[in-house]
């Protein structure tokens, strides 16, 4: 996964629009995870850490620190195949969540900021294909990985791909064959 990234109080304030030193009170009051260097007692902040805090304070995560993430939205209306989907990512590391319809994912997109989504296409309500449509028509969503995961006709998984998904798998898959994709999209970021 490359090299964890660390940040510098200053760092850390310039991307929230603060002065340095209420990073350093955010820091002494426990609100935001970070560790000092030895013998300089420098902040230095993790990047993980500092996403997570950004998230859970409802604030942006800028684009360069959130493609760090590992983390997926799986968008599949039968709770098995997304419960099934969650528990192998989740096992290799990947921080999962799920939604159930096109709707939800909406939501959970524009709070999460996933570095990837897996996408059934059919689905009641808003399908597959206009989940896609909506990712690539918004500009804050636009390079989302999506990987399609879909027992759809390959005329259908074609369109899935001109509408703009990243990959395809097709449904039934192995465990370890959607593993391969994923970690092969989180690579190409």
């Amino acid at each position: 996964m490359g090299t964890v990234k660390v940040l510098t109080t200053g760092e850390a304030a310039k991307y929230c629009g603060v002065n340095f030193r209420t990073v350093i009170r955010w820091i002494e009051r426990g609100k935001l995870k970070a560790y000092k260097l030895p013998g300089r007692g420098d902040h230095r902040i993790q990047v993980e850490d500092f996403v997570t805090f950004l998230q859970s304070n409802a604030m942006p995560v800028p684009d360069e620190l959130g493609a760090q993430r590992r983390s997926v939205l799986v968008i599949e209306d039968q709770p098995e195949m997304a419960s099934a989907i969650r528990r192998v990512l989740i096992r290799q590391g990947f921080e999962v969540q799920v939604a159930h319809d096109g709707f939800s994912a909406g939501t959970l997109l524009a709070g999460m900021k996933p570095g990837l989504v897996t996408l059934d296409l059919k689905m009641p309500g808003m399908d597959g294909y206009e989940v896609l449509r909506f990712i690539r028509s918004h500009e804050e969503h636009a390079q989302t990985r999506v990987l399609v995961i879909s027992a759809e006709t390959s005329a259908g998984l074609e369109r899935a791909v001109a509408l703009g998904a990243s990959d395809i798998l097709p449904k039934p898959f192995e465990n370890e064959e959607l593993l391969n994709r994923v970690e092969a999209l989180f690579e190409t970021a």
